[in-house]
């Protein structure tokens, strides 16, 4: 594929990272993102359309409104950004295929659950059982998955992390894990089968495990609180499946399970 092609792909990956800017500020909030365009949150002006044209306009303003001045979090353009990254890297590892048609829709509302549930410790319905459903149906197109792995994949990913937050609310005492999280599982489930949630599942609480001691090492307040949402690491134990998951499950099985 020529370059051309690439920033293409870019490009409606900012556009996409635009709209999940929308998305990630609005939902917790429980405003409408379809309805009404963007303001500044400081002076609660309506943006003009060129103050929201992503990455550029942030630069232009110098991260600030163009009306009030107010600060403009640098976590705007990281996201679009980060969703244009991820849309060049699926196209130049699977092609015109619809498995990047499919990861690109994926990653996109995994990088929405991730920033909410950073900020908020919730991921919300409306990602992730519409997200079910998608999933569900996309296992019948041609390359699909199959309705019967998708199935089997909702219900091992949700069914799993269920047990275990059952099981650490016993030991703890207190909620260890949200139902945002077994539905997230679930959806991930219904959209990379059994063997990748199952994957996932373990990659997650790896992740999760580093990442948490780093963190409280650095932070008082973490290690006086003790909660850290697990969403963001189900996404990026996710993220990893999608790009990687079929070498790592075949270099497992080839190197660690022997078949009599």
């Amino acid at each position: 594929m020529d370059i051309i092609t690439y920033v293409g792909a870019a490009l409606v990956g900012l556009a996409i990272g635009s709209f999940l800017n929308v998305v990630i500020y609005r939902t917790p909030r429980e405003l409408k993102f379809w309805k009404g365009r963007s303001v500044c949150p400081s002076c609660d002006q309506q943006l003009k359309w060129y103050h929201n044209i992503p990455v550029l306009s942030f630069i232009v303003l110098r991260g600030k409104c163009g009306f009030c001045g107010a600060r403009i979090s640098w976590r705007y353009p990281l996201i679009e950004l980060l969703n244009a990254v991820g849309y060049v890297l699926f196209l130049w590892q699977f092609g015109w295929t619809q498995s990047a048609f499919v990861y690109a829709f994926l990653f996109s509302c995994l990088i929405a659950v991730f920033f909410i549930d950073m900020d908020f410790q919730i991921i919300p319905d409306g990602i992730t059982l519409p997200g079910m459903v998608v999933g569900l149906g996309i296992s019948f197109l041609p390359d699909g998955i199959g309705i019967l792995q998708a199935g089997i994949g909702l219900v091992v990913g949700g069914g799993s992390l269920y047990l275990v937050a059952e099981l650490g609310d016993r030991i703890f005492k207190k909620e260890s894990l949200g139902g945002g999280d077994i539905k997230l599982a679930a959806m991930l489930g219904a959209f990379l089968g059994w063997q990748k949630v199952l994957f996932i599942f373990i990659s997650s609480a790896a992740i999760g495990l580093v990442a948490s001691l780093i963190m409280m090492a650095f932070s008082a307040k973490l290690r006086e609180n003790r909660v850290i949402p697990f969403g963001p690491f189900i996404a990026l134990a996710a993220l990893l499946a999608m790009t990687y998951g079929d070498q790592i499950i075949a270099f497992y099985l080839d190197n660690f399970v022997r078949v009599h």
